[in-house]
């Protein structure tokens, strides 16, 4: 597969840590990157017209990218949404779900910390997860929206507030040695989040076991593997964020040529929904 097509999706920016993963991996690949701002944040949503939303949209830019492969960066909409999207598309899709496992097996004092949405967090699917890796382990959850906006407005160019940070993130000091990313968003912020729990704390998210997933499903001919210059990066965003110019300035610095804001082709996809 000569260049594959990668569409990597969330509600939000926080996606972006994904692609940065996977591109590490795949730098010869086109990327297709989309947020659904307009409907941001996903956990606040009904569970029905998520799925809805996001498959309807998935299916637009499939058609519209010819896409290969579908990464669903968005932890609340993968527990959701996986089945619906692998029964509609003959292509593969690839979901995000907290690192628990990894963590579970990492820890040395059998103590680990969730950081997740609120959503993710209440998700039976996040229970059977501590339940199936992490039953001998002492599991600490905090269920956060604010970090997800802090992400958001850093990407902005607005600072992060370490006061309010470090409120989040008390239940974690001194009681885990590791601490899982459990959303998209959080590697945003994983330099604050460090030093706030500090250095002997293992931070771990999704984002590398991610890429080899999509390694593991896609491959490059040898004859495309040099031209990294000419693949293509576009960003498609359902409605237009605040501060978009800044926004757009910050997505472009990671290696997208084309950022749009509410195309035509996604309205249309989203028509009553």
């Amino acid at each position: 597969m000569a260049q594959p097509n990668i569409l990597i999706f969330d509600s939000g920016v926080g996606g972006l840590s994904i692609y940065q993963s996977v591109r590490d991996q795949l730098p010869d690949a086109n990327y297709t990157y989309l947020f659904d701002n307009e409907a941001f944040p996903y956990g606040e949503l009904d569970d029905s017209r998520l799925v809805t939303r996001v498959a309807a949209q998935v299916r637009a830019v499939c058609a519209h990218h010819d896409i290969d492969i579908v990464v669903i960066a968005c932890n609340t909409a993968s527990t959701l949404v996986l089945p619906t999207l692998r029964q509609q598309l003959a292509l593969p899709v690839v979901g995000v779900v907290p690192a628990i496992k990894p963590a579970a097996a990492m820890s040395q004092q059998k103590a680990i910390g969730l950081l997740a949405t609120p959503a993710t967090v209440a998700r039976p699917y996040t229970e059977q997860l501590v339940a199936d890796f992490a039953k001998d382990c002492q599991v600490v959850s905090v269920g956060t929206t604010a970090l997800v906006h802090m992400a958001e407005r850093k990407l902005r160019g607005e600072a992060v507030n370490q006061q309010d940070l470090a409120a989040i993130l008390r239940p974690f000091k001194a009681s885990v040695d590791t601490l899982v990313l459990g959303c998209t968003h959080f590697p945003l912020l994983r330099d604050e989040i460090q030093s706030v729990v500090g250095d002997e704390v293992h931070l771990i998210d999704s984002g590398e076991a991610i890429a080899r997933r999509v390694v593991s499903l896609v491959s490059l001919d040898s004859d495309a593997r040099a031209t990294a210059a000419t693949s293509k990066h576009c960003a498609y965003a359902t409605a237009t964020p605040i501060k978009a110019d800044a926004l757009a300035d910050f997505i472009r610095s990671i290696g997208f040529t084309d950022v749009s804001y509410s195309p035509a082709f996604l309205a249309h996809s989203l028509h009553g929904l």
